[in-house]
């Protein structure tokens, strides 16, 4: 493999921050995975593996040990029946790409999450969901080398701890799998209702009545252009933070306190409430922060914009601004979505 070193990180982050990885390769298939992680054991090195790093904050500190990006690329497709097909892409596939063809096949469960940026193997990291849907509705197995087994494996998606925002790979086995492929269970036909609300309101503002898979993913398209910056020209990794979940009795009350309506979903027995609202109400609105050089994106505060920041300790410096305005104003601790790494 092409080994290389002390390669800036900044360029393998959407946020464009961090120091540099003391050893970087690139990865097209499952024998060079395992060609770089046996490199890296014989060194006794750390390894880290990314894809297109949308959702990755480095540390100002770097990386001692080898970033390996996944450029593996499959795109698979099993018709089990006239409704039911199989999709396996590889893990290094960009994300939007994969839902574009899956569109087009005229296959629809993955179609609301048009225009998330990332490659495919990093979806189930966090259970990239949006508008409606998320990859573990649809996912059924992940292929990944365990490094506890020391072998590839199939996971199946019962066996993936997922969560809002979360699944094992994030948490309890956070580093020990290096995801290859995913494997998702889509169907033939259109979408079904209810609609995710702005979803919803773009169709009948369009006077769309037949919802496809490819009508929805222009709705989403259009209402994550107008609402998101494209972190190919502006320099951010999306929602820096996750709709906090509070307990029902949380939520009345604070809702008492306020004496306002609170922008929120039911979440099994608890209550979502909107990070986005929150952070608007403690005044971080399109607020540009001249100290960090970091600002919250115009038409949506999660999203934190690198405009000057010199290094990631900025970054952090506002976020933990934003953090603390919102637990002092409704005592709600907002998390960070993005990974920061190393672990």
């Amino acid at each position: 493999m092409n080994i290389l070193e002390n390669v800036d990180l900044r360029a393998h982050s959407t946020m464009r921050l961090g120091g540099t990885t003391r050893y970087y390769c690139e990865a097209t298939d499952r024998m060079e995975v395992l060609e770089a992680l046996s490199w890296a054991q014989q060194r006794n090195l750390p390894v880290q593996m990314i894809g297109s790093g949308s959702n990755i904050v480095w540390k100002d500190e770097g990386f001692s040990g080898l970033l390996i990006v996944n450029k593996i690329l499959r795109y698979e497709l099993f018709k089990e029946d006239e409704t039911n097909v199989y999709l396996t892409v590889g893990a290094g596939e960009p994300w939007d790409s994969v839902v574009e063809r899956s569109v087009q096949a005229g296959l629809t469960g993955i179609e609301a999450l048009s225009l998330v940026p990332g490659t495919a193997g990093a979806t189930p990291i966090q259970n990239v969901g949006a508008y409606g849907q998320d990859v573990s509705q649809t996912l059924t197995t992940i292929e990944a080398y365990d490094t506890a087994a020391r072998d590839f494996i199939t996971l199946p998606a019962y066996d993936c701890g997922f969560g809002y925002r979360t699944s094992r790979f994030k948490a309890t086995d956070r580093g020990r799998f290096f995801i290859t492929a995913v494997t998702f269970h889509l169907t033939i036909g259109n979408p079904e209702g209810p609609y995710y609300p702005a979803v919803g309101n773009y169709l009948r503002e369009h006077n769309i009545t037949e919802v496809t898979p490819a009508t929805l993913r222009q709705a989403v398209i259009a209402i994550r252009s107008a609402k998101l910056p494209d972190p190919a020209v502006v320099a951010n990794c999306g929602s820096f933070f996750a709709n906090p979940i509070i307990s029902s009795g949380q939520f009345n009350q604070l809702s008492a306190d306020l004496d306002t309506e609170i922008p929120h979903w039911k979440h099994d027995a608890d209550i979502k409430v909107s990070a986005a609202w929150l952070i608007e109400q403690t005044g971080f609105k399109d607020y540009h922060d001249s100290e960090t050089g970091v600002a919250t994106w115009p038409t949506q505060p999660l999203v934190l914009v690198n405009e000057a920041a010199a290094n990631t300790t900025a970054l952090l410096a506002f976020k933990q601004k934003i953090i603390t305005a919102v637990q002092a104003k409704f005592g709600i601790t907002l998390q960070q979505e993005p990974e920061l790494l190393p672990l």
